[in-house]
């Protein structure tokens, strides 16, 4: 009889959660994969170009919409870009189509970020410096999350006390972050912040400890550690290296600052770096190619994306696929990089082996989760990828690298501190069998004595 009653809580107990959970529609593991989206990718040519159609929310946790901008006028936020962001005037009405997605994906968070390198920082320092500012801001930000229904905010200053910004700026960015949080909390809007990855953007930027109490989640930005400015070849997002540029470096010194682990967010980059070389490399000779070697100013364009010293993954992957072009593949295992080089041109950027090393890392540590800058330069198309034999996997496989990495890493992770816990429970126990041993002899020799 108690055998049947227990048999009865048991399917009681999963018909209650399996109706309390749902069915998930996200990623298969719990930690955070936040996916900016550069919606200017929609204006790249041909293959290139990036629709919020071409998003597949199940690889995601949040999708961040980049960039809103700062109408200075009237202290609030503004679309960058009215035709593509808004309905008015015949838009293409991209809030109420990103927003849309949480329809049909139940898990999906959608916020939407403000600022970013080309809004610059000086505006967003006059603004933060003043009081009367800042609560004109706050008021104007809930209004404007609610009207497009937005999940909430990431603030992408770059940065404070930077780029015109003053001294002040680290005081009042976190001002102006306590006083979103206390409106925000009324809405259960989300407050997120990226932060630059550099020990002294760190230093001058963000009182740390301070802004992980009102900050959700703070998204670091590890990557652009290296590129043509330094006029020399070196890794984009380099895992490790001999100086503090490095993610390891980064994330280390953030959690040294007060950065909670369960709100620090590893950020990593969907593109490489390119450089030119001062002469054609002979890839014939038995000398590597390495990293740290003389590069021009400016490195070259990738065909979607038009940036000088920017290559998108999808660019990347065509390049090194095409089979009339002379490109070579090499692993540094230092920085943890594959880089390719081909006659003067040089590339450094992150595959689905670095970014595994990194979200190990990243794992090792209890950071909350990934964030990837941007999703629209993954291969989205597929156009590089090869189907293997029962794979569903056509597209996207960096996203797909990422998710699989942190299920393979927190699955490790599991079974090497269940093995340690084994190890430790055998090791006393054969302590205790010898006690006693040692105990019964003794008793003996006492008895005989």
């Amino acid at each position: 009889m108690w055998l049947k009653c227990v048999l009865v809580l048991f399917v009681f107990m999963q018909c209650v959660l399996s109706n309390s959970t749902g069915v998930s529609t996200g990623p298969k593991h719990s930690r955070v994969v936040v996916c900016y989206l550069g919606t200017w990718s929609v204006y790249r040519p041909e293959r290139g170009s990036f629709t919020i159609e071409h998003l597949d929310p199940s690889l995601c946790t949040h999708l961040v919409y980049s960039f809103a901008g700062l109408n200075i006028q009237e202290d609030s936020i503004k679309a960058l870009d009215p035709w593509q962001d808004l309905t008015e005037n015949y838009g293409k009405g991209g809030y109420q189509r990103i927003t849309a997605l949480k329809n049909k994906y139940s898990h999906l968070k959608v916020t939407l970020a403000i600022g970013g390198w080309n809004e610059g920082s000086k505006n967003y320092s006059d603004l933060a410096a003043s009081a009367a500012r800042r609560g004109k801001f706050v008021r104007s930000a809930v209004e404007f999350l609610k009207k497009y229904n937005f999940d909430g905010l990431d603030l992408d200053w770059e940065f404070p006390g930077k780029r015109g910004g003053v001294p002040e700026d680290k005081l009042n960015f976190f001002l102006l972050v306590k006083e979103l949080k206390a409106a925000f909390r009324k809405h259960n809007f989300l407050l997120t912040a990226a932060f630059g990855a550099g020990k002294d953007t760190i230093d001058l930027a963000y009182d740390v400890e301070g802004l992980a109490v009102y900050l959700d989640y703070i998204h670091m930005m590890c990557y652009d550690y290296h590129g043509a400015w330094d006029q020399r070849t070196g890794a984009n997002a380099p895992l490790r290296s001999a100086d503090v540029l490095n993610v390891e470096y980064t994330i280390n010194y953030m959690l040294k600052m007060g950065a909670p682990a369960n709100k620090l967010v590893m950020g990593l980059p969907l593109y490489g770096r390119t450089f030119i070389l001062p002469e054609t490399t002979s890839l014939s000779s038995s000398k590597k190619p390495m990293l740290g070697q003389e590069a021009k100013s400016v490195g070259f364009q990738g065909p979607f994306t038009r940036e000088n010293g920017f290559m998108g993954y999808n660019e990347i992957c065509m390049e090194l696929k095409n089979t009339s072009s002379n490109w070579k593949q090499y692993w540094d295992s230092e920085t943890s990089t594959p880089y390719a080089v081909a006659d003067d041109k040089f590339i450094t950027y992150d595959n689905e082996r670095s970014i595994a090393e990194k979200i190990r890392f990243a794992m090792e540590k209890n950071l909350a989760g990934a964030m990837v800058w941007s999703i629209d330069t993954d291969d989205f198309r597929g156009d590089c990828m090869e189907v293997a034999v029962n794979e569903d996997a056509i597209n996207y496989p960096l996203m797909r690298g990422i998710n699989k990495a942190i299920i393979n890493s927190l699955e490790d992770i599991k079974n090497t501190i269940i093995k340690e816990k084994e190890n430790e429970i055998n090791k006393a126990s054969v302590v205790t069998s010898c006690s006693i041993v040692i105990a019964v002899a003794s008793f003996v020799l006492f008895i005989f004595h």
